[in-house]
Parts: structure tokens; sequence; C-alpha cells
């Protein structure tokens, strides 16, 4: 997978931070059961490196009181569709409550050029067994072992965890650590809270909080892949918008300084509506 698109793929589970909140704090009341209806969300973020435009992330997703599943798409725009051609679908469903989500079934298909691999994760009380077609020359030295992969969620998920509705008092929507497996690589997020400050772009303004991601390898990565200390050495910056009508946040930019200039997303597109839950 191009570098660029490292970032741009890791990117994309952060940018789903939106949509399950989590146990809120003493005094808060915010979650989203406490929003009737589902809530269908659908957005375009774009992202550039300096001021070319290298990607686009196009994203829906679906979360009913029980239930919640999403699609994304990354694909390169702008100058770098000009030497690379290369898409990621992904699509996540699972369960939740008000203080957890549990995955069913997590997917995502990878294409660079006229080559594809599609990934598929089942969860099996909250084990992760993954399928890969064609299969992975290696899964990594060291593989993740079964014992890595229990308790683990997929990027997804994780992210869906990430804007745990937690305000006033000592909570923090942005803390804890998540364990990520994506069908080979095994890591954590380290989530470390920031200040607030005033947002704008092409689709929102307002004041957004900012939360660090700290990207910690665990287990499968081959020995190239393995990402640098100069890669590790920042957290992707996520800027958080509180939603309050719908009950969570949304990431509006997201920047990280990994590669030339670094890369910086930001939504450029946003709907938010409420449909009724069937009977």
């Amino acid at each position: 997978m191009p570098a660029l698109f490292q970032v741009l793929v890791a990117a994309t589970s952060l940018v789903l931070a939106s949509s399950v909140a989590g146990e809120p704090a003493s005094g808060a009341d915010i979650t989203a059961d406490n929003v009737s209806g589902a809530r269908m969300i659908t957005a375009r973020y774009s992202s550039s490196v300096l001021v070319f435009r290298v990607g686009d992330i196009s994203l829906s997703a679906q979360i009913d009181p029980g239930h919640y599943a999403a699609n994304t798409v990354v694909e390169a725009a702008g100058l770098a569709a000009l030497f690379t051609d290369f898409d990621i679908h992904a699509d996540v469903e699972g369960l939740r409550t008000p203080v957890s989500v549990a995955p069913l079934r997590y997917t995502h298909v990878e294409r660079t050029g006229s080559k594809i691999r599609a990934v598929d994760i089942a969860f099996d009380n909250r084990t992760a067994s993954a399928r890969a077609t064609p299969p992975f020359g290696s899964l990594g030295v060291p593989p993740a072992t079964p014992a890595q992969l229990e308790g683990v969620i997929d990027p997804i998920s994780a992210i869906f965890l990430l804007s745990q509705a937690r305000v006033g008092g000592e909570g923090a929507v942005c803390s804890g650590s998540l364990p990520v497996f994506d069908g080979k690589a095994r890591y954590n997020l380290r989530l470390e809270a920031g200040e607030s400050r005033n947002i704008r772009t092409p689709a929102w303004r307002g004041e957004a909080l900012l939360c660090h991601a700290w990207y910690e390898p665990i287990a499968g990565y081959d020995p190239e892949d393995y990402p640098t200390p100069a890669e590790l050495r920042y957290p992707l910056d996520i800027w958080l918008a509180h939603f309050p009508e719908h009950g969570f946040y949304l990431p509006v930019r997201l920047h990280t300084r990994a590669g030339f200039g670094g890369v910086t997303i930001q939504v450029a597109e946003l709907d938010i509506r409420v449909a009724p839950v069937a009977p």
C-alpha cells in the first residue's frame, strides 16, 4: 500500500468517530440513546498535502439504539490520482449498548492497480479471526497471537468508541487505549485529550475538541512495513465537533505530520438526519 494512503486508511477509521456514544461521566446524559430514531450520517472528507488535494474519503453510517452499520471508501484524487490507482472499500456491522460496541463482521477490499485483496474479519465471543483472498504472503514477523486477538475490535468499530460522550466533571471525550485488528496488523490507538479551538471547514465551523491518537504497533507487521520511529513520533490529531442534538461527536478535521508536508483531512460535505426506528 502506498505510504500516503496508509495515512488515509488510518484516518478513515478516525473519520467514523461520530457514531456511538459511550458511558457518560457523572452528571452528563448525552448518550445517543437519548435521541429518538436512527441517525443517518453521510459525509465526504477531502485530504491534502500542503495545498495539493490527494484523496477523498466518503462515508455513510446508520446508528440505531441497538445496532450500527457503516461503509466508507478511500480513493486517490487530485494530484495523487496522476501517480497512483488505489482505493479501499470497507464495511462494518455490529451491536451496541450505551457503553460498548460488539462488531459482528468487518470487511474491506483494497485495490492497487490490477491487484485486489479482500479481507473478512469474524468475531466469535469477542475473539477475531480473519480470512484474506488472496491470502497474505506473510502474517507478520511475528504474527498476532490468539491471545492478542481476544477482545479486539476492527478499525471502524474502534473509532466508534472514540467519541465516548464524557463531558463535565473529570470525564474526557478522548481517553484510554483501543485494541485494534485490521485482518493482519494488531495495534493500539492510545488517546490523549488536547485543548479546544475554533475550526473552519467547507462544511462546518465552530469550536472543536482536540484528540491526539498515538499509533502503537503490536504484531502482524513484516519488517519492511513496520512503522519507523519517525512515523511514530507524532500522533494523528483529530478535532471533534459536538452535535448535542444527535448525542455524538464527529471529526471535522484531522492532521498528521507523517510524510512530506503532513496530511490534512477535513469535512467537505456533511448531512445528518434522524429516521424513525422500525417497530
